[in-house]
């Protein structure tokens, strides 16, 4: 399987533990990774953490390209994993319509995630987990919904606060822009509404979490 790493000014260690550890567990004999140039430390260190021996340094379409095709130093893979702009968006698109292209997980579009929450909610906790996704990128969208007002509230007084330490603060106001707080009427509309967003991450700070799960479509 082939790995594709984002790079840039915020490197997704993280995604290489959540693609590689998944592939291990599955018993992938080999996994490539390929990243933009410079590959940061921090990814380089995660790799082997999870015991990733061959990584590329190369990034974006081409990338894609040479997992899906193989090339002279890069390995041509069955399957793709990780996410991208929109050119890797459309070239992993591309390879997996052709017979001698590749498998691909998602077409994945922009950071977003929705949280749902209710007065057992620590407003802190859910600020986080929205600029978590924020700081993505100027596209990306985040969104609360709750049926209590108070706590609407305070998530706003968190974010605001928490923005004032962020370092990559423009980029998540830009994104907070198109990005809403909803008080809702009870959780049953929280959980409508989160049904029909379909949202890339879901999170859910509640008292009774377990419950709100298996009314998740």
């Amino acid at each position: 399987v082939g790995l594709y790493i984002p790079g840039g000014s915020a490197p997704l260690f993280s995604t290489v533990l959540m693609l590689a550890t998944p592939a291990r567990i599955a018993g992938c004999q080999n996994v490539v990774l390929c990243s933009p140039p410079p590959i940061a430390d921090e990814i380089l260190y995660a790799a082997q953490l999870c015991g990733v021996q061959e990584i590329f340094n190369v990034g974006g379409a081409q990338a894609i390209a040479a997992l899906a095709f193989g090339s002279e130093s890069v390995p041509k893979v069955d399957k793709i994993f990780g996410p991208g702009n929109a050119f890797v968006t459309e070239a992993k698109r591309q390879v997996s319509q052709r017979l001698d292209g590749a498998a691909i997980d998602m077409p994945a579009g922009p950071s977003e995630v929705l949280v749902i929450a209710d007065s057992g909610a620590t407003p802190d906790f859910v600020a986080s987990d929205l600029l978590s996704q924020a700081e993505h990128g100027p596209d990306s969208q985040v969104i609360l919904l709750t049926p209590d007002a108070d706590i609407a509230r305070k998530v706003a007084e968190a974010v605001e606060r928490q923005l004032a330490e962020l370092p990559r603060a423009d980029t998540a106001r830009q994104a907070l822009s198109a990005s809403r707080l909803i008080v809702t009427k009870d959780l049953a509309q929280c959980v409508a509404i989160s049904n029909q967003y379909g949202p890339e991450h879901l999170i859910i700070q509640t008292r009774n979490a377990r419950d709100l799960v298996d009314v998740i479509t």
